[in-house]
């Protein structure tokens, strides 16, 4: 513990020579403090930012003192940090116990706060842990190897900070609540704690953003924007606050992998931004030169816009969502193919392909999009799903396919 205070001191004695508070940041300085928060967090010396690790330690120290750079009040239960411990189960059957005592795997959620002297807060979060050297959930193949998430979720991370600044300086009627959590890769834990051991009172929640993945914004300028659905107030915001020429590909359910869900099943509205998958997700690769940072600060610019829209409003209601996930198939085979989850077309265009998987040995390539697969049409992400669910192992498939305009067949074996 010596070490990591120590360490911390040594940021902010360092950090504070560059403190700055009283004029709003510029574009300019806006994008180098995202590369150099990318960076830093996405960096070799951090390991993966898995939870309980030293490197993600380091994270939090980072992100604290950010936190204050910026002039945000701590809203921890340890000044900026709110740590839990999570026991894993020797059973498989059991879920996790996220709490404060027994052993196990300590992380800490590290949280500000802007009291503008509001009955309303919103809540802005983003994880910062990453899968460390890989282990359960990573998709990479070969020896152990660092993954730095840069994009997963490095680039939200950095986001949080951004606007942590640009609304730090603006006139608002909401206070705001600035959460990083960990734990998030491996099941929300971070999220999951602070929902049922929040530092303030939930009920004065307006909305929940949060910002995972969201540092490849495309050549088409394609934001994903999921839990739209979770209040009648979102639809017209979204195209209002949309001024800059944002691709916007959305999705009603409140529920997903990532860290909103914890807040939409406290009855809050939530939207989750994501900028799409891509072949390093999960992987070795996903560095920090390959962000798209000047698209980052659109994404940001965006939210802030959007978060300027809904000032407007009184408290938003809150709507229960069809649970996409809970009606998905279940697979007993893979394509080994990476969904473009921001294709709005029609069909599933694929955005990478696995090595060794049938995908690779049918011949389908990045960019094809499935039609059809055996009897099925697949008109959109759903019905691939449900048409993959009908196949076993040994079976195999004529797909129809478009490639640059032209229509194939592969036969794929699963």
């Amino acid at each position: 513990m010596k070490n990591r205070t120590k360490y911390y001191f040594l940021i902010l004695a360092g950090g504070l020579m560059n403190w700055s508070c009283n004029q709003a940041p510029t574009d300019a300085e806006l994008l180098t403090g995202l590369k150099d928060d990318v960076i830093f967090l996405a960096a070799d010396d951090l390991g993966g930012r898995a939870i309980g690790t030293e490197g993600e330690q380091k994270a939090a120290d980072y992100l604290a003192i950010q936190f204050e750079k910026v002039g945000l009040l701590p809203k921890g239960t340890d000044g900026f940090f709110q740590p839990f411990t999570v026991s894993k189960p020797t059973n498989p059957h059991e879920e996790a116990v996220i709490g404060t005592k027994g052993e196990g795997v300590t992380g800490r959620n590290v949280i500000g706060y802007i009291d503008n002297k509001s009955e309303h807060t919103i809540v802005i979060g983003a994880h910062f842990d990453h899968l460390g050297m890989g282990g359960q959930g990573s998709l990479h193949r070969g020896d152990s190897a660092i993954h730095n998430g840069a994009d997963d979720n490095a680039s939200g991370t950095a986001a949080l900070v951004a606007l942590a600044d640009i609304l730090k300086h603006e006139e608002h009627s909401s206070n705001f609540l600035f959460i990083a959590f960990s734990g998030e890769e491996n099941g929300l834990w971070g999220s999951n704690y602070f929902v049922k051991n929040p530092t303030i009172d939930l009920k004065t929640v307006n909305y929940m953003i949060n910002m995972d993945m969201v540092g490849r914004l495309n050549a088409e300028n394609t934001l994903a924007i999921n839990g739209v659905g979770t209040s009648p107030s979102f639809i017209s915001a979204l195209d209002i606050a949309n001024t800059d020429s944002l691709k916007l590909v959305t999705s009603e359910s409140g529920v997903g992998p990532s860290d909103h869900t914890s807040f939409y099943l406290q009855d809050l509205p939530v939207l989750h931004f994501f900028t799409g998958q891509h072949e390093d997700y999960h992987k070795p690769g996903d560095d920090s030169e390959k962000i798209n940072y000047d698209g980052l600060l659109q994404v940001i610019k965006y939210i802030d816009r959007l978060v300027d829209q809904l000032d407007a409003e009184p408290k938003l209601a809150f709507t229960k969502t069809k649970d996409s996930n809970g009606d998905s198939p279940r697979f007993t085979v893979s394509m080994g193919v990476v969904p473009d989850y921001l294709f709005d077309g029609k069909g599933m265009r694929i955005d990478g392909v696995s090595e060794d998987k049938p995908a690779q040995a049918a011949g389908l390539m990045k960019g094809d999009i499935i039609l059809q697969m055996g009897d099925s049409t697949v008109v959109d992400m759903m019905s691939y799903m449900r048409a993959l669910s009908a196949f076993q192992k040994g079976d195999s498939a004529t797909l129809s396919i478009e490639r640059e305009g032209q229509k194939l067949e592969k036969k794929v074996k699963f």
